[in-house]
């Protein structure tokens, strides 16, 4: 009983402390953070899935749900399906050659795509043509796995009418930087260049035929069988946010990744390495995600304390990554879901969702046998930024690592709480003890 309340002692004091302390952090942060409001954001990233080169990919967050999305292009001209090769026959202007400009080639494990079409052609071409259409086929010849200028030349020497095959590539490497939609056209010109470049755009105006002198009215080309085709964000990954977990380090290690993340759900689906265009852009998502995923578990905890009597009412959960104390294990961090539910902190492998599971947690602590602490900068044992520390009665100490220093303000929050309503009970018991017989209401110290 000794330990106990010297325990509770500790952790009256640190509820005060800590309390004095989070009134100097950014409450108005905090508060906005706690709100009771949703954050929705939409915006364009790279994402990089596996081995892939990465590629434009369109984000949807919405108040339970991160959707990525890809462009591709439907048929809309009946029954919509998606396309697999499409024809497209385009004749050559006397101005302006076929009025288009390319990326691309087998130089860079990719078919040539159409990198820009001219303003002049873009009307005609809509629902046929669009920037990211891979180039498969010209006038029947495989160009799949030719060279950029070997296109070039193809193309130069195709006539004055072109019937190609494309396919639109969903996956364009970013690196080929295409514009995400066909208001960014190109130049016609009647100038020739002699040298061309896989990651330039390569107009087809240098098809053009100085002996040509017919003018070719716009309603004589492009021809097609009348399908339409129309490009649009398709969905490529759903990421259902309640209980999941995201992060910008290296999975196991302290290596943080530059302006990029990755987000994973409670069932393992990964969004696979999410690059944003800024380090502002980055931690812009990070904080509107970790707004949902708190408001989420907030209301998850509401609905799941129905079903628990009072003293067992849950506090707080969420992930977190502990950091290994062998110094010879392969990762340094691995995953754990932290718990404070009535008088016990839970360490679980992965979040309890039946009553079955809380039997199953991997260490179970009483709240009076623990200390918790954040750690300062001088503390931080790696490069891992946001740090804090579990001390247990026996001394064995814990030390975990989130994502955002409001993480770190959630946390300090949960454990001053369930520290508090511990003092609380624990008082409440020692009233009621000495109470007993005596009519003494004093503290036993």
């Amino acid at each position: 009983m000794g330990h106990c309340i010297f325990y509770v002692i500790i952790g009256s004091a640190l509820v005060l402390e800590g309390l004095q302390a989070l009134e100097l952090r950014s409450v108005a942060f905090f508060i906005k953070l706690l709100g009771r409001f949703y954050k929705s954001k939409t915006g364009i990233c790279l994402l990089q899935d596996g081995n892939q080169e990465p590629f434009k990919v369109r984000l949807h967050l919405a108040k339970d749900i991160l959707t990525i999305q890809e462009q591709d292009v439907i048929c809309v001209s009946g029954e919509p399906f998606y396309s697999g090769e499409r024809t497209v026959t385009i004749r050559r202007q006397t101005v302006g050659g076929f009025g288009l400009s390319i990326k691309g080639g087998a130089e860079h494990n990719i078919p040539v795509v159409v990198s820009k079409i001219s303003k002049e052609q873009r009307t005609e071409l809509s629902g046929l043509l669009f920037i990211g259409d891979a180039i498969l086929q010209i006038n029947g010849i495989n160009v799949r796995k030719c060279r950029h200028e070997e296109v070039v030349q193809v193309l130069r020497n195709a006539g004055e009418e072109v019937t190609l095959t494309v396919s639109f590539l969903k996956r364009a490497p970013a690196f080929l930087k295409l514009p995400l939609n066909e208001d960014c056209a190109c130049v016609p010109s009647d100038q020739s260049s002699g040298t061309s470049s896989p990651l330039c755009d390569s107009g087809l105006h240098l098809n053009y035929h100085p002996n040509n002198t017919d003018t070719l009215s716009c309603s004589s080309w492009p021809t097609s069988s009348g399908i339409r085709w129309e490009k649009r964000w398709c969905d490529l990954r759903l990421i259902p946010l309640l209980h999941s977990r995201f992060s910008q380090y290296l999975p196991g290690s302290d290596m943080c990744r530059q302006n990029a993340f990755q987000v994973v759900a409670v069932d393992g689906i990964c969004s696979g390495i999410i690059q944003c265009l800024s380090a502002e852009d980055c931690i812009d998502w990070l904080q509107a995600i970790a707004i949902n995923i708190s408001n989420l578990t907030k209301h998850n905890i509401k609905k799941i304390n129905r079903n628990f009597p009072v003293n067992q009412q849950i506090v707080y959960m969420g992930w977190t990554e502990e950091r290994e104390q062998d110094s010879l294990q392969d990762r340094m961090y691995t995953p754990k879901f932290l718990a404070l539910r009535g008088s016990s902190f839970y360490k679980f492998l992965a979040p309890p969702v039946t009553t079955w599971d809380w039997t199953r947690a991997e260490r179970t602590f009483s709240v009076y046998e623990i200390m918790y602490k954040i750690f300062k900068d001088s503390d931080i044992l790696d490069r891992r930024k946001h740090c804090f520390g579990v001390q247990s009665e026996m001394g064995e100490d814990l030390y975990f690592s989130v994502e955002l220093d409001c993480d770190l303000i959630l946390w300090e929050k949960a454990f001053q709480s369930a520290t508090f309503l511990e003092v609380e009970r624990i008082q409440n018991d020692l009233l009621t003890f000495g109470g007993e017989g005596t009519g003494s209401s004093s503290w036993p110290w």
